[in-house]
């Protein structure tokens, strides 16, 4: 490579001086050739420096020998390491999985366990304050509701209904029992205030209307000696409600403890959920 050029740099040398003599010549031909005669056309000292400028030999080019490929490729993959080191910024965003799968491998066991006792405790005071306003379930231990209600079903009694409006004829009801305290009764709303009742003849009458009760299934219903002595027909007082079981045979009810409070009403029996082969709602 070095040679070529030093090839080329003479053979621009040679041209100059040939083009150099050709205009001498020219000159000399032009005054022998007659014509007027002119200066003798002289080189300039600019162009001959400028010539031996152009034609001075520049010094040979010292060419290095290259690295192989597989060496330049590493330092460029070094150095390339080297820089994001040095600048976090070029190190790439971690993706979503990625930030979740840290964030697990980070959770404090300490911190689960309190995730986990808060948890219990909400829904704890959720079931307890559902059961103290809203709804709530029942066992029933007796069978003075046969055949509606049997010993051993499971119930769910719901709480709204009594707080806005007055139970209506008909309705199952549970409420505090007025003989034992703490103790919840069940029975079916027969009578409401200022409604008359009478029992005749194994027969409920109401505003001197038999009833039609398919519930009790033909049994009597007859008259219970108790404490409180009531005579027939009887007028329940306003705010009071008149109940009875459907087992009329067996059931203890306002025939022996008299109308019941509609302020100790708690709720409304609505559907039994126990045992599985007669869920279902209750009428």
């Amino acid at each position: 490579m070095v040679r070529r050029m030093n090839d080329e740099e003479n053979i621009s040398a040679q041209a100059l001086a040939e083009v150099a003599s050709g205009a001498s010549a020219g000159v000399s031909a032009e005054a022998s050739a007659g014509v007027s005669a002119k200066a003798p056309v002289e080189v300039t000292p600019w162009l001959s420096s400028q010539v031996s400028s152009e034609l001075t030999p520049q010094a040979p080019i010292e060419i290095l020998p290259q690295a192989p490929i597989e060496v330049l490729v590493e330092e460029l993959i070094q150095a390339s390491s080297n820089q994001i080191l040095e600048n976090p910024a070029h190190i790439p965003d971690e993706t979503p999985g990625e930030r979740k799968a840290k964030h697990i491998r980070k959770r404090n066991p300490l911190r689960d366990v309190m995730e986990f006792i808060v948890i219990i405790l909400m829904a704890v005071i959720i079931t307890m304050l559902l059961r103290a306003f809203v709804i709530d379930n029942y066992e029933i231990p007796t069978g003075s509701m046969e055949p509606t209600i049997e010993i051993n079903d499971r119930i769910f009694a719901e709480k709204l209904s009594y707080r806005f409006a007055s139970p209506a004829p008909g309705d199952i009801v549970t409420f505090r029992d007025p003989v034992v305290k703490g103790r919840v009764l069940i029975k079916r709303c027969i009578a409401v205030g200022g409604q008359t009742i009478n029992l005749k003849d194994g027969k409920v009458y109401v505003n001197g209307i038999e009833l039609d009760e398919p519930y009790v299934h033909g049994k009597e219903t007859l008259p219970l000696t108790g404490d409180l002595k009531i005579s027939y027909p009887y007028r329940v007082p306003e705010g009071m409600i008149w109940v009875m079981g459907d087992n009329r045979t067996n059931s203890t009810d306002s025939r022996s403890f008299g109308p019941i409070p509609e302020s100790e009403l708690i709720g409304k029996a609505l559907f039994r959920f126990l045992p599985l082969s007669r869920f279902g709602k209750i009428e």
